[in-house]
């Protein structure tokens, strides 16, 4: 009998359409026409997040994005009562929630699960009340895989950062930087040591989350030089990219930038 590969599915961010919208705070480019675009070159979903401070994504983008959309929406936000009250209004396929600082140029970890189980459960209690599955954004760690099991979301999608900043040191001159580590230029032994672990730290946690019941999803800081890393791990289901995506479509066009990036996600 010959083993089928495990489906990998495609989020594609479109986030950063609305960020470079918003350098000049007009009306151009509008997310909404990146929907077919994406959906017709292989993208499996849309991932859009609504910021409390609606820094790139408005409430109308939400509402349009959603009712037009041929795939599943994956709406990220924070666990504030508001934004949750927003979202369940907006009824998107699922919820993803993560942390947010508002002084963050983006998201910088994952959500603490353990201290904010209680308004984690909250909002959880509150989505599924209106039928919208919840995945929960989390560092790779096996007490955060167990508490989200705990707090009854359907998926855990694990903050890709650390392993993203460690490939482009070892692979780039971007100096490491992780959260409150001071850039440092390390050795090129140490750091393929510290890419390894990250590997088996990410590749370890997702085997686990499906052991359990969990659906996992990865993102942050993935690109086309260090996807394949991700789909190299089985338990791994979904991936969600944007930056690199739109980045890339600047000059390939964004039908090529997601059909490329869908072709690095085949198994």
């Amino acid at each position: 009998m010959t083993n089928v590969p495990n489906k990998l599915s495609l989020g594609v961010n479109i986030d950063h359409i609305a960020v470079l919208r918003e350098a000049r705070k007009i009306n151009d480019p509008d997310p909404l026409m990146a929907l077919a675009i994406c959906a017709q070159n292989g993208a499996d979903q849309i991932t859009i997040h609504l910021r409390e401070d609606r820094r790139h994504i408005h409430d109308e983008d939400v509402k349009k994005i959603i009712a037009s959309s041929a795939i599943p929406v994956n709406l990220e936000c924070s666990i504030n009562s508001d934004i949750i009250d927003i979202v369940c209004e907006m009824r998107p396929h699922r919820a993803t929630l993560v942390p947010e600082n508002r002084e963050e140029v983006t998201t910088e970890g994952g959500l603490d699960v353990i201290s904010k189980s209680d308004m984690i459960s909250d909002a959880i209690e509150k989505l599924h009340d209106v039928g919208i599955e919840v995945s929960l954004f989390i560092d790779p760690a096996l007490n955060a895989v167990e508490q989200s099991k705990v707090l009854d979301a359907e998926w855990v999608e694990f903050h890709t950062g650390h392993f993203a900043n460690i490939y482009a040191m070892l692979n780039s001159a971007l100096p490491y930087s992780h959260h409150s580590i001071a850039e440092l230029e390390l050795p090129r032994d140490e750091l393929k040591a510290m890419l390894e672990s990250a590997l088996e730290t990410i590749s370890i946690t997702a085997k686990h989350a499906k052991e359990i019941g969990l659906e996992v999803a990865a993102g942050h800081g993935l690109n086309y030089q260090n996807v394949t890393h991700m789909v190299e791990i089985d338990a791994i289901t979904e991936l969600n990219i944007g930056q690199s995506i739109i980045a890339r479509s600047i000059f390939s066009g964004l039908a090529d930038a997601v059909k490329e990036m869908k072709q690095l996600c085949q198994r």
